[in-house]
């Protein structure tokens, strides 16, 4: 399991990617699992970490998950509609039609 760093913004994103990009070619084979937890400060650069992530963990024929997103990541991904594509199973939204 790889962990993502405290902060992903734009000035962290290209040395992030990096990071994890050979991570994942170390990485055993099998599912890709990215552990979000650790992750405090971040913006859509985030997302598109994680979905370049997942295009190389699909590229070398490897499922991709992210667990335990913050909620600020979890809202950004359902602002984008990119969860489904990064969590197992996404966060689910509050459905405020049922009070």
């Amino acid at each position: 399991m790889l962990l993502l760093p405290a902060t992903i913004t734009l000035r962290e994103s290209r040395d992030t990617l990096r990071l994890l990009s050979q991570a994942l070619q170390g990485e055993q084979d099998g599912e890709v699992v990215i552990d979000a937890s650790p992750l405090q400060q971040c913006d859509t650069s985030a997302l598109a970490v994680l979905l370049e992530c997942r295009r190389l963990a699909q590229a070398w024929g490897r499922g991709f998950n992210v667990r335990n997103p913050p909620e600020k990541l979890a809202s950004l991904a359902r602002l984008y509609g990119v969860g489904d594509l990064l969590f197992a199973s996404a966060p689910a939204e509050t459905d405020m039609s049922a009070t």
